[in-house]
């Protein structure tokens, strides 16, 4: 009798593949960062096309609207007041130094209008409003509910993101503009009472130095961010990993990307601003 052939253990699957496929190579880490940028992309311009397609989701779109605005009115113009004041007194206490006390209304309202209103306002709907969508798409997701509407004929980004989105843009330039006159109100009672200004020279200097665009762009930058907030809370909505605590993950990382680009894209914005628009008397 013959000896039994010994049996050859199984090769790995990943040794398999490899000898099946041996020119291919497993993507590299250093490409996810780009991939998930493209993504992110992918999806706004999904959305930019999804918004001119019918039916419009109004009664979405009213309530998304009303909620992000009921999160974010109130704790707006409560930052608001401090953060005027701050710019106030450091452009009032620059100025004095500098012999040019008649321009601190000018400056301070310009630098509220221009930059600190937009930001806070984007900030306050990330931080608010973007988590709470990245956490209601998110649990929407791992409930398998995003793929029983596409197995339904029913898009999720028509239905769901498009409202969001619209949501916190219209909210981003509504509440643009209360942060600005909250803002202003509270530099002017900082100045006039804490520095003693004179309230005709704080007055008088906005025709000195601001003009229209100057609130064109404030409200630009408010659209283009709320644009931006909600992007990027549908997009790590869409996409958790590893259940709830994905989910939880994903609320986290919406709200420090959302930070990160909107400085970035300020600064992109502020300083196109400077190239196109002359200042006043220049």
């Amino acid at each position: 009798m013959t000896a039994p052939l010994p049996v050859r253990p199984p090769e790995p699957a990943a040794e398999e593949a490899r000898k099946e496929a041996p020119g291919q190579r497993p993507p590299s880490r250093l490409l996810a960062p780009l991939r998930q940028t493209g993504q992110l992309f992918a999806l706004a311009l999904a959305v930019a096309r999804a918004v001119f397609r019918r039916p419009f989701q109004v009664r979405e779109f009213i309530e998304q609207f009303w909620f992000v605005a009921s999160v974010t009115i109130l704790p707006a113009a409560l930052v608001s007041i401090p953060f005027g004041a701050v710019i106030a007194l450091q452009v009032g206490s620059l100025t004095e130094q500098l012999g040019a006390q008649s321009f601190t209304g000018g400056a301070s309202v310009l630098a509220v209008i221009q930059q600190a209103s937009p930001l806070i306002v984007a900030l306050l709907i990330a931080g608010a409003a973007g988590s709470a969508i990245c956490a209601d798409l998110g649990s929407r997701k791992i409930r398998e509910e995003l793929d029983a509407m596409e197995v339904m004929g029913v898009s999720p980004i028509q239905r769901l993101v498009v409202p969001r989105v619209l949501a916190t843009m219209s909210v981003a330039v509504l509440l643009n503009g209360l942060v600005s006159v909250v803002g202003t109100l509270g530099g002017y009672f900082f100045n006039v009472i804490m520095q003693d200004g004179t309230p005709g020279a704080y007055l008088a200097s906005f025709s000195a130095l601001a003009q229209l665009p100057d609130l064109y762009v404030g409200e630009l930058k408010a659209l283009i961010f709320g644009f931006i907030a909600g992007i990027v809370a549908a997009y790590r909505g869409l996409n958790p990993r590893g259940g709830p605590k994905g989910v939880g993950d994903a609320v986290n990382q919406s709200v420090v990307i959302t930070f990160m680009l909107l400085f970035a894209v300020n600064m992109v914005l502020t300083a196109i601003y400077l190239q196109i628009v002359p200042p006043k008397g220049g």
